[in-house]
């Protein structure tokens, strides 16, 4: 009697679902989708902290231009954001890695959430704190960068960290426009194979739940971390 499930599947592709073709080609499976949350993640976080600051600026020719763009890009859907990126990069710059379009729209996308985890992250700090730093003769930018924003950050990091978790799900997305990511390298060897889609896609899944779970531990323990030393 066969079994039910027959994972040898992965095992004779698990070096083409771990980093596609590389080093004889281009970076590909787990290797690429981890590469392309990385990157988005960090451009994200100073993005994210740009467009913060800006959305709280007292000057309304700084404040309502990033609160537009804010709401705009969280007004839409993320394949909407990757599509525009893929078509309106190249025709700016000339041609662009597929990968760059996918990083850029993942960054202006997550950019635009990590602003408000900033801007509650700002606002979750004592107003009097603000006032009494002012009182000493500190500049309002020299206040923020000094006073609140080393604060801010520890309200912050949870979240951020929760931020990047998605990130690492939404990079699935790369998908339809051709990123050779970890569902795009599933669908290629379900498309050759024609006859293990089942334990490929739970094989997907699992991995999905280890990234996740493994970052939203670190989260946890953050917390944990945080909650500590403030106790202190």
């Amino acid at each position: 009697m066969e079994p039910f499930f027959n994972f040898s599947v992965i095992s004779d592709n698990f070096t083409y679902f771990m980093i596609g073709r590389f080093p004889h080609g281009p970076l590909g499976g787990v290797g690429l989708t981890l590469y392309l949350a990385v990157a988005s993640c960090i451009l994200s976080f100073f993005g994210g902290m740009i467009l913060g600051l800006l959305s709280i600026s007292r000057f309304r020719a700084v404040r309502l231009p990033a609160l537009a763009f804010i709401n705009l890009v969280r007004g839409m859907p993320l394949l909407m954001v990757i599509f525009w990126m893929y078509f309106l990069m190249p025709a700016l710059f000339g041609k662009v890695a597929e990968n760059n379009t996918v990083i850029m729209a993942l960054t202006l996308f997550t950019s635009a959430y990590m602003s408000r985890i900033v801007v509650a992250g700002i606002e979750g700090i004592p107003k009097g704190q603000t006032e009494a730093a002012l009182s000493t003769g500190l500049s309002s930018w020299q206040v923020m960068i000094y006073i609140v924003l080393p604060q801010g950050m520890r309200n912050m990091i949870p979240s951020f960290v929760n931020q990047f978790v998605s990130l690492i799900k939404d990079t699935s997305l790369a998908f339809i426009v051709g990123v050779s990511e970890m569902t795009h390298v599933a669908t290629q060897i379900n498309n050759r194979t024609m006859a293990f889609p089942t334990e490929i896609f739970i094989f997907i899944a699992f991995v999905y739940f280890i990234l996740c779970y493994a970052f939203t531990s670190l989260s946890r323990w953050l917390e944990g971390r945080l909650s500590w030393s403030k106790a202190m």
